[in-house]
């Protein structure tokens, strides 16, 4: 099976690279299931059903969120008519939506998705790693889910580090978003998990990490705030990682980073239309 996340989709400009990219891209890489994060697509701060159901129309199987997740306060009721938006899986007892959720694809394969928040430097929610193990014991990889995929949407480098090793053997894929950079250290762990610190932004790199340029450079350099940051509407790249699963066992047998349109190199697995 092959699988497709990509990265955070920042306003306006990452949207059009969804609309204008994602339906090719899924049929050249001849992707079964295609996870977008989606919890800056409005105006760079949440996501509206409309542009909810855009994504899905486009190509995203489901959607997945972050901090920003209520942003937009319709999320909050939108998500439980929603089964394909995903929020983070280690907010509190009662929050509306599932963190997790098993789903179905057009050959009857499996996939379990979840969306997990960091806790270093991020909001003081629940102990991540507590919260993906509790839902990976009660859907096992290979037994229950054909293939799992985790969205950890965290600002360190070492806490997404570590959940790709805590779920190694245990997912298919293990994916960092929240930062905005494309990350080089593509490759498949010890276990057969397939990871990436950070799947980099869907969105104008002509930017600091997604938003026009002038607000975040005066707060750098006068160290006041003169406005709102809005997001950059350049041409955007959609950024991502594909992985190919083995039907056996749901573990990666190959993986690579995913960059198409904008600034950015296209980058696109020699296996792409194999």
């Amino acid at each position: 099976m092959r699988l497709l996340f990509v990265g955070d989709v920042i306003g306006r400009a990452g949207r059009n690279a969804i609309s204008s990219h994602l339906p090719g891209l899924r049929a050249r890489l001849k992707a079964d299931f295609v996870v977008v994060n989606g919890e800056n697509a409005a105006g760079g701060f949440g996501i509206t059903e409309d542009i909810f159901n855009e994504f899905r129309d486009h190509g995203a199987d489901v959607v997945t969120l972050g901090n920003h997740a209520w942003d937009q306060r319709e999320a909050l009721v939108f998500i439980e008519r929603a089964p394909e938006l995903i929020r983070p899986v280690n907010y509190p007892a009662g929050t509306p939506g599932k963190g997790a959720n098993l789903f179905e694809t057009a050959s009857g394969k499996r996939v379990l998705v979840m969306n997990v928040l960091g806790v270093a430097k991020m909001e003081p929610l629940g102990d991540p790693f507590a919260a993906v193990d509790k839902e990976l014991d009660a859907c096992p990889l290979g037994e229950a889910a054909d293939a799992v995929i985790v969205d950890i949407h965290a600002e360190l480098t070492s806490e997404k580090m570590a959940m790709g090793h805590f779920c190694d053997g245990r997912a298919s894929l293990v994916v960092g978003t929240h930062t905005h950079v494309p990350t080089a250290d593509t490759h498949i762990l010890a276990g057969g998990t397939g990871y990436q610190t950070d799947a980099g932004m869907t969105g104008d790199y002509d930017s600091v990490i997604g938003m026009e340029k002038s607000e975040p450079l005066n707060r750098f350099t006068r160290r006041i705030p003169s406005g709102r940051f809005s997001p950059a509407l350049g041409p955007a790249t959609l950024c991502g990682v594909v992985v190919e699963t083995d039907d056996r066992t749901g573990l990666a047998t190959r993986v690579s980073g995913v960059r198409v349109g904008g600034q950015l190199q296209e980058t696109l697995p020699d296996w792409a239309s194999i």
